[in-house]
């Protein structure tokens, strides 16, 4: 591994680890703390409801965390968020586009060879149309073996993102 490639995959790791544990471990800190000292202990009613730091604390995670933990459900699971943000990454990251293609491609010929393979279980003959249809999946599968895998490009294709798009058509 190139020494530029170790720097920026360093560089990676300690973005995520900032940014997913310590930041975040620390902004917790800092609002509890923060809400506690200038607001609650401002006030003689929330005083009385938390009269210690820890009492804050300890009440605070007991609600916060299944409100939270309901909230992510929600994005993940029951909101338009997420789908919208996985098109982001499948638009914009070459990596994850090639591997869906890369499946919507293999999918067919699967299917195609578990077909064939019955039928040879059978000792059964191809249909003409089925050996035109194994024709054109070994063409589709050369021409995009050939044309997208030239050099192993991961670029942004365009054409890689339209064939997604034709594929969802198909599909729906």
């Amino acid at each position: 591994m190139n020494f530029l490639k170790i720097i920026f995959r360093t560089w990676y790791y300690f973005r995520n680890g900032w940014s997913q544990y310590f930041a975040f471990i620390m902004a917790g800190i800092n609002t509890l703390t923060i809400t506690y000292y200038l607001a609650i202990e401002e006030y003689p009613v929330l005083l009385a409801i938390f009269p210690t730091f820890v009492t804050y604390v300890v009440l605070v995670v007991l609600v916060a965390v299944p409100i939270l933990s309901a909230v992510g459900y929600l994005h993940f699971k029951k909101s338009g968020a997420f789908k919208g943000e996985v098109d982001v990454v499948i638009e914009t990251d070459p990596y994850h586009r090639r591997l869906i293609l890369n499946t919507e491609m293999m999918m067919p010929v699967f299917l195609q060879m578990s077909i064939l393979l019955a039928k040879l279980t059978k000792n059964e003959k191809l249909t003409d149309d089925e050996s035109k249809e194994l024709s054109k999946l070994q063409d589709d599968l050369s021409e995009y073996i050939n044309l997208k895998f030239d050099k192993r490009y991961l670029g942004v294709l365009d054409t890689d993102i339209d064939k997604i798009k034709a594929n969802e058509k198909r599909m729906k």
